[in-house]
């Protein structure tokens, strides 16, 4: 076994360390249990703890989502003894960033030791309480995150301190579970599971209706006529609405949890505490063990480097002298490992030496007070300095007098604490420590800027000579920064405290941060200021100030110039207003600089100095009232009343509680398609005492398994024998071709067996060619051959770990010819531009009259059209599965045959690509999939490259091989949501009695595809199916154009370019309305009514939707109206037309107009905060677009004991696709659905599939499944009728087995032909009859639309650009529901996914707007770190969700419909609602604006339109756009 040379030298100075009293293995506990010496000491000095769980320990149920302790999914809890006080502690950490080494005499707990789902002899699970709840209430859909979720939750209900020595209460968990990411559920069932275990009342979670009362706990419910009030209370009928909200749900649930554990459950972290590391007597031996120092050295062949323990300053102070300085090795302290973590595993950097100071240190761990300073350890975690702050910002000043030292020391310690709450996660808190933080030098570090302003001085420790003292030198925080992520400390010193001063009489402190997602995100520009107020005869004067900031320089940077003229200044505002033009000369910054939005981070920067103007002011006005006592003192400057609303913000602000409430029709079992299209049979008789199986909210099959970490996912079954870990080798430029690929590197490292390319494929057979519409994409790149993607993939290296795999892909030399001429094309517009196009793909639709000459007129029938003209753009989206595309490839027969296990929504597809490339008949390629952790459309075409490359190394090595993608190549090369830029002019007849009636439109659609065509033309033609959304335009004129631009492919994404072609459509809505001065409401609804005897007010919410006798739409479409591409709406032809009516039901029942009014009157009292509301319709078509693709088999086994297992031709990604399938088989058999089980989906089952996609499944699959249920029962029903009506079906298939009758049946479902397919190329036939609609000849694309409709309100900070949801209201038709929880889940899930894509969620690349960005065309977003997705904290406030009742649709499997993708957009009307409010901040006379999407805080900031953000602009403000990747 080969070893480095330092190594080597390190392992001889093992002796000299053991001979020093030093240990040289760990001592580890999982799950109660000492890891066996023989386990434990395989522990790496470089191995992260997931690492060792996973790998050494096989405890898979800790997953590896990102690498970066961004999600989440890596959660463990980690417990050790507090000598302090006095008992264990314990502590959510993330596995994926912390060493091993460093959990040396502490107790790690996975999911495995919380509980399981083993059922016992009377057939009783061990859940926990906290998997129960998730359990019983939804909080699991793909379940890969639900461990990670587990782990966090169960660590917050650990007894603690802060939580009070039991379950914490609501306001603790709500501050706290912030560390985790889930992209499936939309959060709010995991919140009700959260909350079900919370000690204390719920009244927050009460769901109020628009009067502010909870309907259920109003006092005048028996009269009230509100709409709420009377769906809830028709709820209670037998034949009514299923009514649940958080409060409910929580109340029933802790019956259950007292019943089933008691009321000690929350103690199981220390009853599991082994009782070895107590410090006993009895344990003496062990504590003198864990009492010496460690030194562990690393002589396997991943060379881990030395770790190294001290146990004393003396001794870690020695280790630094002798080690640190370069000429040495170097020494790299390690206490949380949050940053090196990320610099070894993203940046590769290589430490060859790590020291971990021991807790017995004190100095370096303790926090503590003193008259005139807090004195933080360096090696403190951030959690428990927020913990020391929480407690003295929560105490109670003995008086109200200002010189109080307690109230002094509160003030002093709230800026701390209120940073520290949105710093990171709890996870990374709980390790990281303030002397990394100040070591790492971050120039975006929320705590350096606070502590440079608040006159913090840090205290370095060293100790030059062995025998020596130790000295000490102090330098102030300001001055410690030298540049760029250096500092000033010396090789030999340590970090050993920081003191911070306590504030004095009149001095205020104030922390100010923005970054793109408040929760667990790094800033873009954060800054802490101080000021010290005196007293002056005529008024208050600056003694002292002090100013720093993060993210608006290289690193952490004092406002000196501004400071300097503010010092001596009177305190009013004119002063700052004369420091803000200060601080924008001293600030500005070039177009180019690094990390971008230049104009955005300087108002920032003067928009947090304002802000601490306003919070000095009302400080000082508290101080002086309540010392008056003392004297008399100037008069405080007055804050007008409407600009007090700039004061605070969400750092010091309390999060908020969040609930929601559900509501569906009472279960029924329903007659669909199947009573049609399935021949009819006696289905088995159901015991009366059983429930039906259809239509009832029944849990997600797998949940009890995701919650406890048993649902294995691809990455981790069990090694085989022999297994090898692959590694891509992936090109770094684009935009010039491949000279030549060298492996000898690669090759000559230990570890590595092998690396394969283009000509190993060659070697094969194989066909190199990939893709699926156009075979334009290849497996590998060939030598010569342009590179079209910075990470396109040229190989792929394999070896015996996943560490040397990568460290052999890295060490491949790749060269380059020389580029192209022309830079590369990376946007739509360059793509213009260029005129790069795929032409053959691009689409026209065309109804009514000559749109050009239509909208070059200026009056229709003498009535004015009013005409607008402008642009709209989208952004793409990143998918952010919870679990990155994983493969593994097993070869046998002597490599003739192969069995893929995949994460991939395209088994068939798979299976077609490895047998092609590999060169296998596809009949020895077997591809199983058992679940997916999340897929959203990302794993439908875009997870085969990874699947081919591993298929491609087994057959090449003949041994297995498991390719698993990390996070930041996964997002770098396997595509996403496509971007739009689209061009419209539309026009609309302003009517003589003010009714404004659509009129013409004419768009031009652009989509982004990337450099391979992939899926972007049909995701071009679904956005034209879905442009005209809800409305009807009698001359419409639409034309789709693909782009191929240098990015890698984009895909399919949840609404496959439907949300695109909507979003148009809405920002066109919104422009008329402004352009015919009405409103938006007015022109989607614009309604003639008329009214029953009742004569209820339209609009009162007195008024119920069935009140009302006829309404005629005048823009949205209404019975008998037919699409642009000729679909008509009506019962026989797509079903039911609800959206109408579900418009008006919500803007009845929730008083839209009220809402309004009442969000107006908020705007007029509060300058900087502004609210905004939304109500946006959607239909979505359902069915694939290309005809073929709309079939579906499914192959089901009736055994003799009665069970069923069902295997069908869909994938299971967390959507219940398969617990619905289970449950269209239970109702047909009349069995429990427990007695139906699909194991995977496994192309030599099912054969010939279709990938899972376009909500298609469930109609598929369902109906396939049924034709086969009802084979069986038909060639059963003979025997059946020889016994008696009650017999079992266990007993039926045991005769029947005996009479030799089959009992398993294949089924099968296509659509009819006349429901789906499209043809754009056919020409109108000319027989076709002038009665039908116009390009009805070309198909009927969708078998019907799932429609829905949704009202959100939000408010925006006028001055950061920070937004929150305070309410979403939905209803949705889904049909008859299979399945209420689960539809109700997916609409959730799909909304908030929705919500992130048209809000926060950025995608950027290395474009003209990005030149920062190296290389060209290279995407920036690769992980958690960058790419934010919504988390807890963005969820609605208010969060209610219905399913419309009597919504039948015969066109599906027991008249259910699809659900996965339709609610997606609905997510968007919280960008309609930002933009509402942003409107309303722009004033009046703004004029109109496109506002781009997403709605990032820049975006949100930058439109307002104020004096600050146009001052920062300069001259370009009326032009000024946000600049973005489209």
């Amino acid at each position: 076994m080969l070893e480095l040379s330092y190594e080597n030298e390190d392992n001889a100075l093992v002796r000299p360390f053991v001979e020093r009293g030093y240990r040289t293995a760990p001592l580890l506990y999982v799950n109660g249990r000492l890891v066996p010496p023989s386990l434990s000491s395989q522990a790496r000095p470089n191995q992260t703890l997931l690492s060792f769980l996973r790998s050494t320990l096989g405890l898979t149920g800790t997953k590896l989502g990102c690498g970066e302790g961004g999600c989440g999914a890596c959660t463990v809890v980690l417990s050790r003894h507090c000598p302090r006080r006095k008992r264990a502690v314990h502590r959510s950490v993330n596995a994926c960033l912390l060493p091993v080494l460093a959990c040396d005499g502490t107790m790690i707990t996975t999911v495995e030791g919380v509980g399981s789902w083993k059922n016992g002899a009377a057939g009783e699970d061990n859940l926990h309480p906290v998997q129960r709840a998730m359990v019983d209430m939804h909080g699991s859909q793909c379940g890969f995150c639900t461990p990670g979720i587990i782990m966090a939750m169960y660590g917050l209900f650990a007894p603690d301190d802060e939580g009070g020595g039991g379950p914490p209460r609501v306001s603790h968990l709500e501050e706290h579970l912030d560390g985790n990411l889930c992209r499936c559920t939309g959060y709010r069932p995991i919140w009700d599971a959260a909350r079900s275990l919370c000690v204390d009342d719920v009244e927050g979670a009460a769901v109020k209706g628009p009067c502010g009362v909870s309907c259920r706990e109003c006092p005048e419910r028996e009269v009230c006529q509100m709409d709420c009030n009377l769906r809830d209370k028709e709820g209670a009928g037998k034949n009514g609405l299923v009514h649940s909200c958080t409060k409910s749900k929580v109340a029933e649930f802790r019956k259950v949890v007292e019943a089933k554990h008691g009321s000690d459950w929350w103690k199981k972290p220390n009853d599991m505490f082994p009782k070895e590391l107590l410090p006993t007597t009895e344990n003496a031996a062990i504590h003198e063990q864990l009492a010496k120092p460690l030194v562990v050295v690393d002589k396997s062949i991943h060379n881990g480097g030395t770790w190294f323990q001290p146990h004393t300053l003396e001794e870690l102070l020695d280790l630094f002298r002798e080690y640190a300085p370069a000429e040495k090795g170097g020494l790299k302290m390690v206490v949380g490992n949050t940053e090196v973590g990320i610099e070894t595993k993203f940046k590769h950097a290589v430490y060859n030496r790590m020291v971990h100071p021991m807790e017995s240190i004190h100095l370096l761990y303790e926090v503590f007070e003193t008259e005139s300073h807090f004195h933080v350890g360096a090696c403190s975690s951030l959690s428990a300095l927020q913990q020391f702050c929480h407690g003295l910002a929560r105490a109670n000043a003995a008086t109200d007098v200002l010189h109080d030292r307690s109230l002094l020391k509160k003030r002093t310690a709230k800026p701390i604490h209120d940073m520290l709450r949105w710093f990171a996660s709890t996870q990374i808190r709980n390790v990281a420590c303030l002397g990394g933080n100040l070591a790492t030098a971050s120039p975006i570090s929320d705590m350096n800027p606070l502590l440079a302003s608040m006159n913090g001085r840090i205290v370095l420790a060293s100790r030059p000579v062995s025998d020596g003292g130790i000295e000490r030198r102090e330098i102030p925080v300001k001055d410690f920064f030298t540049g760029y992520r250096t500092v000033d400390k010396k090789d030999i010193e340590v970090i050993e405290r920081v003191d911070i001063p306590v504030v004095s009489e009149f001095e205020y402190v104030a922390p100010f941060k923005q970054a793109r997602r408040r929760e667990d995100d790094i800033s873009i520009v954060t800054s802490g200021m101080r000021m010290r107020l005196i007293p002056l005869e005529h008024g208050w004067a600056i003694a002292d100030v002090s100013i720093a900031f993060g993210g608006m320089a290289p690193k952490t940077v004092m406002a000196s110039k501004t400071m300097a003229a503010m010092l001596g200044k009177a305190f009013e505002e004119s002063t700052f207003v004369e420091a803000r033009a200060v601080l924008q000369d001293e600030f500005r910054m070039p177009e180019d600089v690094p990390g971008g939005q230049a104009e955005y981070r300087l108002t920032l920067a003067c928009s947090f100095l304002y802000k601490f103007y306003l919070h000095c002011a009302v400080e000082l006005k508290k101080d002086v009232e309540a010392s008056a006592s003392k004297g008399i003192f100037p008069a405080v400057p007055l804050i007008p009343s409407d600009e007090e609303s700039a004061i605070g913000g969400f750092v010091s602000a309390p999060k908020p509680s969040l609930c929601g409430s559900q509501s569906f029709p009472a279960p029924k079992v329903a007659t669909g398609l199947e009573g049609t299209h399935l021949a009819a049979v006696s289905e088995s008789p159901k015991d009366a005492s059983k429930l039906d199986s259809v239509g009832q909210p029944a849990t997600h099959a797998s949940a009890p398994l995701h919650c406890t970490g048993e649902a294995a996912y691809t990455d981790d079954i069990p090694a085989p024998e022999n297994l090898l870990h692959g590694s891509l080798i992936l090109a770094s430029k684009c935009h010039a071709s491949i000279a030549s690929i060298d492996i000898t590197p690669a090759l000559s490292i230990p570890g590595v067996f092998g690396a394969y390319t283009h000509q190993d494929i060659e070697r094969l057979g194989g066909d190199n060619r990939m893709g699926p519409i156009l075979l334009d994409d290849v497996a590998f790149l060939p030598i010569g051959v342009k590179v079209e993607f910075v990470g396109q993939v040229l190989g792929i290296v394999v070896g015996v770990s996943q560490e040397i795999a990568e460290k052999g892909a890295r060490a491949v030399a790749v060269e380059y010819g020389e580029e192209e001429a022309g830079k590369a094309i990376v946007s739509i517009e360059d793509a213009i531009k260029a005129g790069s196009f795929w032409t053959d793909f691009r689409h026209e639709m065309i109804r009514g009259g000559d749109v050009d000459e239509i909208l070059n007129q200026t009056e229709v029938d003498g009535m004015p059209l009013v005409v607008v003209e402008g642009s709209i753009r989208s952004g793409g989206q990143e998918h952010f599965y919870l679990e990155p595309n994983s493969t593994l490839a097993i070869p046998s027969e002597s490599g003739t045959n192969l069995t893929i296990y995949a994460s991939t929504q395209a088994p068939t597809k798979t299976q077609d690509f490895c047998a092609r490339v590999t060169n296998t008949p596809a009949a020895r390629v077997v591809v199983r999939m058992k679940r997916m952790g999340g897929g959203f459309g990302g794993k439908e075409t875009r997870s085969v490259f990874s699947s081919v490359a591993a298929a491609v190394a087994a057959k090449c090595s003949n041994r297995p091989v498991r390719l698993t993608l990390n996070r930041d190549t996964d997002m770098s090369i396997t595509g996403g949501r496509h971007a739009f830029v689209s061009y419209y002019r539309a026009g609309a007849v302003v009517h003589d009695d003010g009714t404004v009636k659509l009129h013409a439109l004419d768009v031009k659609l652009y989509n982004n595809g990337g450099c391979k065509f992939d899926l972007t033309g049909p995701v071009m033609d679904r956005a034209l199916f879905h442009v005209d959304n809800c409305y009807n335009w009698p001359n419409f004129h639409s034309v789709g154009t693909p782009c191929k631009t240098s990015q890698p492919p984009h895909t399919a994404f949840r609404g496959f370019g439907g949300p695109q072609g909507m979003v148009i459509t809405e920002h066109i809505m919104d422009h008329l309305a402004f352009k015919c001065s009405i409103s938006g409401d007015k022109l989607r609804r614009d309604v003639s009514i008329y009214l029953n005897p009742l004569n209820y007010a339209f609009g009162a919410i007195l008024c119920k939707p069935n009140s009302l006798v006829h309404l005629l739409y005048q823009n949205m479409y209404t019975l008998q109206d037919c699409t642009p591409f000729g679909m008509r709406f009506g019962d026989g032809f797509t079903g039911k037309w609800n959206v109408p009516s579900m418009y008006d039901q919500l803007y009845i029942s929730l008083d839209v107009p009220g809402r309004r009014a009442a969000a107006t009157a908020f705007n007029a009292k509060n300058k900087w905060l502004k609210r905004g509301i939304a109500l946006i319709p959607t239909k979505f078509g359902i069915a694939f677009t290309a005809k073929y693709m709309n079939q579906g088999g499914a192959l089901v086994h009736l055994y003799t004991d009665g069970t069923v297992l069902v295997s069908h031709g869909g994938t299971e990604m967390g959507q219940g696709l398969h617990t619905k399938v289970c449950q269209v088989a239970a109702q047909a058999f009349g069995i429990p659905l427990d007695d139906v089980y699909v194991n995977d989906s496994s192309t030599d089952k099912v054969a010939n599939t279709i990938p899972s996609a376009a909500s298609m499944s469930t109609d598929l699959y369902g109906m396939a499944t049924l034709d086969a249920c009802r084979k069986i029962l038909k060639r059963i029903q003979p025997i059946r009728d020889l016994l008696p009506p009650n017999a079992k079906l266990s007993e039926v298939a045991k005769k029947a087995f005996y009479e030799r009758i089959d009992l398993s049946a294949h089924g099968f479902f296509a659509l009819d032909n006349d429901r789906c397919g499209y043809d754009w190329n056919k020409e109108r036939p000319e027989d076709f009859p002038p009665d039908l609609p116009e390009n009805s000849w070309k198909g009927h694309p969708f078998n019907y639309f799932t429609q829905g409709v949704a009202l959100a309100e939000v408010e925006i900070d006028v001055l950061t650009g920070n937004h929150k949801t305070l309410s979403a209201d939905l209803i949705v038709d889904v049909g008859s529901s299979i399945n209420p929880a689960i539809d109700i889940g997916q609409i959730e899930g799909a909304f908030i996914q929705g919500m992130g894509w048209s809000t926060i969620e950025e995608v950027v690349y290395a474009d003209d707007d990005h030149t920062w960005i190296r290389p060209r065309a290279k995407v920036f977003t690769t992980g958690p770190g960058n790419y934010k997705i919504p988390c807890f904290n963005d969820v609605p406030e208010r969060f209610n969700v219905s399913l419309l009742e009597n919504a039948d649709n015969p066109f599906a499997v027991h008249s259910s419909k699809a659900v996965g993708e339709p609610p997606f957009f609905l997510g968007c009307s919280v960008f309609f609602a930002i933009k509402d409010a942003v409107t309303a901040a722009r004033g009046d006379n703004a004029g109109y604006f496109e506002f781009r999407m997403p709605a990032t805080s820049e975006r949100i900031r930058m439109a307002c339109g104020d004096v600050i953000s146009s001052e920062c602009i300069g001259s370009e403000q009326a032009k000024f756009q946000a600049k973005g990747s489209f």
